[in-house]
């Protein structure tokens, strides 16, 4: 079968018994970064010295094959390097190729970045969404965000250090100055830190820098109930900032409660 493994994301002490023991027990390892996986192995005491073959997402679809028919054969561990493979890491290829090859597939859970910022940020955790990266350029970043404002669960964002600081002035700016933002960094590490406040407050705070991994929790938008010409006037905005049309109005209808339809046909009047 082909195994998912979830290897620390910063502490060795999180390490599962049932990863030690399945590591010293297969014959092949496929890893994000080879080096990455030897470490862990002489991190936790494992003695067993597995195949390792680099599995990246450089690589993955040429050699989701090669890995699925060695699953058939026997079990092939799966990792990344932190956290749990498909997350934002390798995997996803090489786990469709193995449904579709009937080869089984299965989990070792553990560590998350994702869930364990959700759960430090103290925002609400009962719905949220996890975005992954923002993206790098600035005018992308900005229309992704524009679209994410009215979304009503929290939403987790991973994040390079030095773009921290122009993520969370965009938060501020589509989202609104006063929402409510988690930044954790170097989660399960020695300097672990979350700061909490408004998505303006963090933006200031992170313009000194800041290093290490960093994940972003944003709280959901409110329900904001507003009478039609505000509604149109909103969506009139979001076009101005980049938005299609279509998308103006979809979002603003979901937040509002107002009709896309009548919405999007009453931008295109106004636009003439």
């Amino acid at each position: 079968m082909l195994i998912l493994a979830a290897t620390p994301i910063g502490n060795l002490g999180d390490a599962t018994r049932r990863l030690v023991e399945t590591l010293e027990a297969v014959a092949f390892v496929a890893a994000e970064d080879t080096r990455v996986a030897q470490r862990l192995l002489q991190g936790l005491g494992v003695e067993n010295r597995p195949r390792l073959m680099a599995l990246h997402d450089h690589n993955e679809r040429d050699r989701a094959g090669e890995l699925v028919a060695l699953a058939a054969s026997g079990d092939v561990l799966l990792l990344s390097d932190a956290g749990m493979p498909t997350v934002s890491d390798p995997g996803f290829h090489a786990v469709q190729a193995a449904i579709a090859a009937g080869v089984t597939v299965t989990a070792l859970p553990g560590p998350s970045a994702v869930l364990t910022a959700l759960a430090l940020s103290g925002l609400p955790t009962d719905r949220f969404a996890f975005e992954g990266f923002l993206p790098r350029k600035d005018g992308e970043r900005g229309k992704a965000l524009a679209a994410l404002a009215a979304e009503r669960r929290t939403l987790v964002f991973f994040e390079s250090p030095n773009r921290l600081a122009a993520s969370l002035a965009d938060i501020a700016t589509h989202f609104g100055a006063e929402r409510r933002v988690a930044v954790a960094r170097e989660l399960t590490k020695l300097h672990e830190e979350v700061r909490r406040g408004t998505a303006a407050e963090l933006a200031v705070w992170a313009e000194g820098g800041v290093r290490g991994e960093i994940v972003i929790v944003a709280e959901g938008a409110a329900e904001v109930v507003v009478d039609f010409d505000a509604g149109l006037a909103q969506t009139l905005e979001l076009v101005a900032s980049g938005l299609r049309l279509k998308d103006a109005a979809a979002q603003v209808a979901a937040a509002s409660g107002l009709s896309r339809r009548e919405l999007y046909e009453a931008a295109l009047r106004s636009r003439g």
